[in-house]
């Protein structure tokens, strides 16, 4: 029996997402991850296909200077409320990481890293 990998080719709801995302709030950094080989176990997978390539489990990281002055909470609002269609349409979870550019800058001095 084969194993189920990452999926390698973005599908039509990942490529929906990062159309969407990338209209309404203008990242300067929009990294996707397929995720929902890794839950191939879970019903709305299995409900898609038992082989891991369906398109249910996704992981965002996204900066934008539409979070300036927000909370976390209103910044996965506002993703949440532009990725209605999807989630109403079988996106079962989104895992988000959302930052300002200068959160961002923060985060990599703190790590040592450079833009």
């Amino acid at each position: 029996m084969a194993t189920a990998t990452p999926v390698s080719q973005p599908g039509p709801l990942e490529n929906a997402i990062r159309s969407k995302l990338t209209a309404q709030f203008a990242p300067i950094k929009l990294e996707i991850s397929n995720d929902s080989w890794q839950h191939r176990h879970h019903a709305p997978m299995r409900a898609q296909g038992s082989d891991g390539t369906g398109e249910t489990h996704f992981s965002v990281s996204i900066v934008s200077a539409v979070f300036q002055s927000k909370t976390t909470m209103q910044r996965h609002r506002l993703i949440y409320a532009t990725l209605k269609e999807e989630l109403d349409g079988g996106l079962h979870s989104l895992s988000l990481q959302t930052k300002t550019e200068e959160e961002l800058v923060l985060a990599e001095a703190r790590n040592g890293q450079s833009s």
